[in-house]
């Protein structure tokens, strides 16, 4: 049975939105969020468990990008976690170099 046409996006940037933003940012912020707690935490138990993890939170974050309602708003919401978490690496390098 096809999916009811009222439900789906009618515009091609929205569609493109959300689906660059489940792809791309998804990806982003899944990588982002390893590499902040492996900054923080030991390095080679946080890298082994992205390998598994990192695949569940990405399929996760695809999700709910489709699920959104505006793909502009979900690639800004992606970008502010990117960043946010980009930060965290950037503080973890800083204050807590050697961690192993």
């Amino acid at each position: 049975m096809p999916a009811n046409p009222k439900y789906l996006t009618q515009s091609k940037w929205q569609r493109f939105a959300k689906i660059t933003a489940a792809i791309l940012g998804g990806y982003f912020v899944s990588v982002t969020f390893h590499l902040a707690l492996a900054s923080w935490f030991n390095r080679a138990n946080i890298l082994m468990t992205m390998a598994f993890s990192g695949f569940i939170l990405w399929v996760a974050l695809m999700v709910i990008a489709f699920l959104a309602k505006s793909g502009w708003k979900i690639w800004g919401i992606y970008i502010l976690l990117t960043l946010v978490f980009s930060l965290f690496i950037y503080l973890g390098q800083t204050y807590n170099p050697t961690a192993q």
